[in-house]
């Protein structure tokens, strides 16, 4: 019995001209489609006017993409972004953050209540279902990436994963890294346990009818795991060893603990009040 998995999956699936077609890319696609579906057959079931899904979809969708692309850039290397503005736009090159992608989601929601006047929680709660289960398919994309693994370890499920992925698919032969802990399936696994956690909750518990609940329960989850699985992962960025040597946490680590408070206070407040309507 193998001790280790060696990764050698291609990033790219195939190439129009030369632009790469890339299974990262293919996975936000995918996400993003079962996400549309999804919210779109919760607005049918509550009745809701057809007219406000697509013009939530439109904000959702937008504020998805600019938040991670903003994210990555502002969080993670803000100095080299802000020098170099143009830069900011070319998100075909990668770099994007969940973290930034939240908040982009939160931004569209805002938006969208100041057109239709519908409770930003309630909106929320039906869209964290969703979250989850595109987050696991952006998980699933890190990992065919090659990218977001953890430390070495010895545990027989580890990877091997390729360290000099350009090198390699120009004809260079692999550079393996240590067997190490395949934190993307980790988180994976998590995420889609909550989108069938909060699927569970929407369609057989009056969960729904408690403002704030399944949103609490989705940013909790999804978080707290977030928190504890980044002490496996190497960090992204240079400036994170300071920063956990320093704090004791990277930046990954800092940016959800807003989210995770929030969880919880939203979770209390549910479970305190009584049913409210939408």
């Amino acid at each position: 019995m193998l001790s280790y998995i060696t990764w050698t999956v291609d990033p790219e699936i195939f190439s129009l001209g030369s632009k790469p077609i890339v299974w990262y890319g293919l996975c936000w696609a995918i996400g993003l489609l079962c996400a549309v579906l999804l919210v779109e057959k919760i607005y049918k079931h509550e009745k809701m006017p057809e007219k406000w899904f697509n013009t939530l979809f439109w904000y959702v969708v937008v504020g998805v993409i600019v938040g991670a692309r903003l994210g990555h850039c502002l969080f993670y290397n803000p100095g080299y972004y802000l020098s170099n503005p143009i830069e900011l736009f070319k998100i075909w090159e990668g770099g994007l953050a969940s973290h930034g992608g939240a908040i982009g989601i939160v931004a569209g929601v805002y938006f969208y209540h100041r057109k239709t006047k519908q409770s930003m929680i309630w909106v929320l709660d039906r869209l964290i279902i969703a979250a989850a289960l595109t987050g696991t398919f952006i998980r699933i994309g890190n990992l065919t990436n090659h990218e977001i693994y953890g430390h070495a370890t010895d545990l027989p499920w580890a990877f091997r994963f390729i360290t000099n992925i350009p090198a390699w698919q120009r004809g260079a032969e692999p550079l393996f890294s240590a067997p190490s802990h395949p934190t993307q399936i980790y988180e994976a696994l998590i995420y889609f346990s909550i989108f069938c956690l909060t699927m569970f909750l929407y369609w057989k518990t009056s969960a729904k009818s408690k403002q704030g609940l399944l949103l609490g329960i989705g940013l909790i989850g999804i978080f707290l795991s977030r928190f504890l699985l980044e002490y496996l992962k190497n960090v992204q960025e240079p400036f994170e060893i300071h920063m956990r040597a320093t704090f004791g946490m990277d930046m990954g680590q800092m940016l959800s603990i807003p989210f995770i408070l929030w969880g919880i206070w939203l979770v209390w407040n549910a479970l305190r009040r009584k049913e409210r309507s939408k």
